[in-house]
């Protein structure tokens, strides 16, 4: 008895929270859940543009805080939809420094949770990747995380997740995956300032916003991790043969 009434005292506070945070998620739905869809959004779009007239700082204040829990509690597809959505509402340049803000932070406390509240699940649900990450870490270090960040060939909530349970201290992760994200951010929010309302974007989808600089961001956003692989190999080539001389 003496022996397990300590694993479960830790496990309460896990619980407790999970329970709250899910208990807020599910009032918020209930209440505005059909308010936050885009086309629940579309039909006030005009008394939103006159709110954000009004209330500037506090839609900014607002956008964020939302932004860091979807990205914090990895929502599937959140992060997506609401850069979209932040770029049309706020612009370019707000939104770019809006979403990379609050997408590093995000994901900064998603790496806490993970190694504060849910190390026993990340283990076991990531082990394979966690194993991988924590090799080319020792080898590579936060150079390692930067690289992840330009060619995500794991998902960003995997990263943010499996990061948490290595040594890397938190302040690392955050300045390496604000410069990294930064690039896949920057073609998001302009695709998202290209939209010229949300009632096109909730009747046509992506569609209705794919023109040809759109496209051709998107392109170039495919094709710059293959170029930065190049770059980083070359680096390490040249690394290696300096480190052998």
């Amino acid at each position: 008895m003496s022996d397990s009434a300590p694993g479960k005292a830790s496990v309460l506070p896990r619980i407790i929270l999970v329970a709250v945070v899910v208990a807020v998620f599910a009032g918020i739905y209930v209440r505005w859940g059909d308010t936050l869809t885009l086309a629940g959004l579309a039909e006030k779009e005009t008394q939103l543009r006159e709110l954000q007239q009004q209330y500037q700082m506090q839609f900014l204040a607002t956008a964020f805080l939302v932004y860091v829990v979807v990205t914090g509690l990895s929502i599937p597809g959140g992060a997506t939809a609401l850069t979209l959505v932040l770029a049309w509402f706020f612009g370019f340049w707000q939104a770019i420094v809006l979403v990379s803000f609050a997408s590093t932070a995000g994901a900064t406390v998603a790496f806490l949770l993970s190694r504060y509240l849910f190390r026993d699940y990340v283990q076991r649900r990531f082990a394979t990747q966690l194993e991988a990450i924590n090799r080319s870490l020792e080898s590579e270090g936060p150079f390692y995380l930067f690289t992840l960040r330009l060619i995500p060939t794991i998902p960003f909530f995997v990263i943010n997740l499996a990061m948490g349970l290595t040594p890397m201290k938190a302040r690392t992760f955050w300045w390496v995956s604000q410069l990294g994200m930064l690039p896949g951010t920057a073609v998001y929010v302009y695709a998202g300032s290209q939209v010229s309302d949300l009632k096109t974007l909730a009747e046509q989808g992506t569609s209705g916003i794919l023109t040809l600089p759109v496209i051709s961001a998107f392109v170039l956003l495919g094709v710059f991790p293959l170029i930065v692989k190049k770059i980083i190999g070359r680096l390490k080539q040249d690394r290696t043969q300096s480190t052998a001389a």
